[in-house]
């Protein structure tokens, strides 16, 4: 382990590292993003604003931050920065990326083979199974427990590889998740906003289960990798490996609900404003067949008094 300075926010900025993975990631995917709004901005298409700040800021910014930053270069020696670092990349990163759109983006800028593939995916049987909202649920929630009461997030401390790639997998299954709940891309597994909200509200007690669990814990997560920590030369101001095991239980406990409050809020506004725009076609079809049954009185009306003027 590298002999780091006490954590806190000038080591956040100061500490950054160039991890390949989440390096390459991000640029393939923010770079191809972009692209597909030059495209549609030299054909004179709109596309908005937000949903590029959304993807390519907010999303792929914030991944990059937590695996490349000094978030990054802490989250092998605090429990409760990894774990700060897990509710960025399971929620925050995947609620973003959906909200930006990209497979719509995709749709509207691809050539019509790679587009015809890409529709391809969408419509096939394996897609439409991982879309499943309760097998996304179930993913959902049972994969942080065995990530962290398995061998799991041992190995993820002891090999690097296996620690790059729980970090994808935190950000896949979260857009899993996440995705189809947006109801933004046209994506399998979208279902309506009423049981959207009902599996947003039933991830809040997981995460809060889960956070106690971790806090009423009387063994180290990561076995003696944090208590060996203190031999090396960070000894002199790590904190006691269980009261930093206890604040990251609570850090999951809390984050995870105010994240769920606020999807819950964005869903919740979603089914409002659908709900207004159905009410607003209904009020349309209303008049549409109001205007058609007035236009065939007024005509009935006109056939029946020129009949009578012709019989008089």
């Amino acid at each position: 382990m590298p002999d780091l300075p006490p954590f806190g926010w000038a080591a956040l900025f100061t500490q950054w590292g160039l991890a390949p993975i989440p390096f390459v990631v991000t640029a393939w995917a923010a770079g191809l993003y972009l692209w597909g709004v030059a495209v549609l901005r030299r054909r004179g298409d709109r596309w908005p604003v937000g949903r590029t700040l959304s993807f390519v800021v907010l999303g792929m910014g914030s991944f990059y931050l937590v695996t490349c930053s000094g978030w990054a270069a802490y989250d092998t020696t605090l429990l409760s920065v990894h774990m700060g670092q897990h509710m960025v990349l399971s929620m925050l990163v995947p609620l973003a990326l959906a909200l930006g759109a990209p497979v719509t983006l995709a749709l509207r800028t691809l050539p019509p083979t790679p587009r015809r593939w890409l529709l391809g995916v969408l419509h096939s049987r394996v897609v439409k199974v991982l879309s499943f909202p309760p097998l996304t649920f179930a993913l959902y929630v049972v994969s942080p427990w065995a990530l962290y009461f398995s061998g799991w997030y041992s190995a993820s401390l002891h090999h690097e590889y296996v620690h790059e790639m729980m970090h994808l997998h935190l950000v896949l299954v979260g857009s899993l998740f996440f995705w189809p709940l947006m109801g933004v891309d046209p994506v399998p597994g979208r279902v309506s906003h009423p049981f959207r909200v009902l599996l947003t509200v039933l991830t809040l007690p997981f995460h809060a289960f889960l956070g106690i669990s971790v806090m009423s814990l009387s063994t180290l997560l990561g076995g003696s990798w944090y208590p060996s920590l203190h031999d090396g030369p960070m000894g002199a101001w790590l904190p006691d490996p269980m009261a930093d095991q206890q604040l990251a239980g609570g850090i999951l406990w809390g984050a995870g609900d105010l994240v769920g409050l606020v999807f819950f809020g964005v869903l919740f506004t979603q089914w409002v404003r659908a709900s207004m725009r159905e009410a607003a076609r209904e009020d349309r079809r209303l008049d549409l067949l109001e205007a058609r049954e007035a236009a065939r009185e007024r005509a009935a009306a006109e056939q029946a008094a020129a009949e009578r003027a012709a019989a008089e």
